[in-house]
């Protein structure tokens, strides 16, 4: 009987099953993704990463990145986190750096298991969302029971964020799955429902594309906090508070030799490790 080892780990909630693929090809595919992150069935998670050499130089893994519903991101900002800090535990390097779909990023690990990720610069361009046809993206033109009007951002991965006078009022659970999927997302978004308490503080609620409500999106809090700076409703850095606990998010000012970059630490948790019987990939 084969056995395939596996870590449990979580940032702010946000949990995911991570393999190690470097050595040992591990073969993974949406329904072998589903059947891991069952949380009845399987071991259960939000995300399923895979860790596989890395493709670039420089790079010391790529991360996949497959949802629950067996579809794959381009980015995640606590998955990020969670990898880095293996490698930094394995290696003894508090510096890493990670290959994603999204490009590269880097991370250094902290005191205390919190780690900072450069998640990279910011974009709006409605081509860059991407948007099924031109528009503002400061203010789309899009609309769902109290939610209307987002700021759209990608951020490795599609963001649309909502701005409203109360995030706990809105019932995400039954807007965010029709949001997700609107026609105006070709690859479908990231729904945020952001409210702002004081200029270095938002409280975020996400709808994760691919995985539903959850805990914390690393790269929605990313998202949000850049949204906001564009409305003019926050400053370039904030406390962002999910369901599972804050992250602190900076965006850079543009120099002329970086582009402004968006950093976001957190924490990193290690729940358990263990390993699986490989019958339940299908194989």
């Amino acid at each position: 009987m084969r056995r395939i080892g596996f870590f449990k780990m979580h940032g702010l909630g946000n949990d995911f099953v991570v393999l190690d693929a470097r050595r040992e090809h591990i073969a993974i595919n949406a329904g072998a993704a589903r059947a891991v992150s069952d949380r009845r069935t399987g071991i259960g998670c939000d995300q399923l990463i895979v860790l596989e050499r890395p493709r670039s130089r420089g790079a010391h893994v790529f991360m996949r990145i497959i949802n629950r519903d067996g579809s794959e991101a381009e980015a995640c900002g606590n998955a990020t986190r969670c990898v880095a800090w293996l490698l930094a535990e394995e290696s003894g390097a508090r510096q890493v750096r990670l290959e994603t779909a999204a490009g590269l990023l880097d991370a250094e690990v902290l005191r205390n298991a919190r780690v900072a990720v450069d998640m990279g610069m910011p974009r709006s361009g409605w081509q860059d969302i991407p948007l099924a046809r031109e528009m503002d993206t400061l203010s789309v033109a899009l609309a769902a029971g109290p939610l209307a009007n987002p700021v759209c951002t990608n951020i490795g991965n599609p963001h649309a964020t909502f701005f409203v006078e109360d995030a706990e009022a809105v019932d995400l659970a039954a807007l965010g799955p029709v949001l997700e999927t609107d026609p105006l997302f070709p690859q479908r978004a990231n729904i945020g429902v952001a409210a702002v308490a004081a200029p270095d503080r938002i409280r975020l609620r996400v709808w994760e594309r691919g995985a539903g409500l959850t805990r914390a999106c690393g790269s929605g809090a990313c998202a949000a906090l850049v949204a906001a700076h564009r409305r003019g409703l926050t400053g370039r850095q904030a406390t962002v508070a999910l369901d599972g606990g804050n992250l602190d998010i900076v965006w850079r000012p543009d120099t002329p030799d970086m582009p402004g970059h968006v950093i976001m630490t957190g924490p990193a948790v290690l729940s358990f490790d263990g390993s699986f019987d490989a019958a339940l990939l299908g194989g």
